[in-house]
Order: structure tokens, then C-alpha cells, then sequence
């Protein structure tokens, strides 16, 4: 089933050689599709609200700061 989603790499991947941690997502109808490219077969499901908070909180600072 997930191999049938368009997934496409974060800008923020480095170029370098070899090792780069990247983020992938792939949209479908009804959720948003997250996982890291070293590990494909592991993967979070989630929607736009939960992911755009997520997002949010993250460009705010660090987690712990309120």
C-alpha cells in the first residue's frame, strides 16, 4: 500500500556523501505520510492539523521552553 505513495525528499537534505538523514513525505486523500529515508519500511501516518502544531512548536525554540 505505501509503496504506491509519491514521496519526496525534504529540501533540507544535505548533498554530502553518504549517510545524509533525510525526511520524506507523501501526501494521499485523507493523511500525510512521514518517514526517514535510511529506514523506508518505518513510517508515522498522521493529518495536516497535529502535523502543522508539530511544525509549530518546533520552529518556536526548543521543546522545553515556554
Amino acid at each position: 500500500m505505501f509503496k504506491s505513495l509519491a514521496w519526496q525528499k525534504s529540501s533540507f537534505s544535505g548533498g554530502g556523501s553518504g549517510g545524509d538523514n533525510c525526511i520524506e513525505i507523501a501526501p494521499s486523500l485523507t493523511s500525510i505520510h512521514l518517514r526517514e529515508s535510511d529506514h523506508p519500511t518505518i513510517h508515522l501516518t498522521t493529518t495536516p492539523a497535529p502535523l502543522q502544531a508539530l511544525l509549530a512548536t518546533l520552529k518556536a525554540g526548543p521543546l522545553g521552553r515556554r
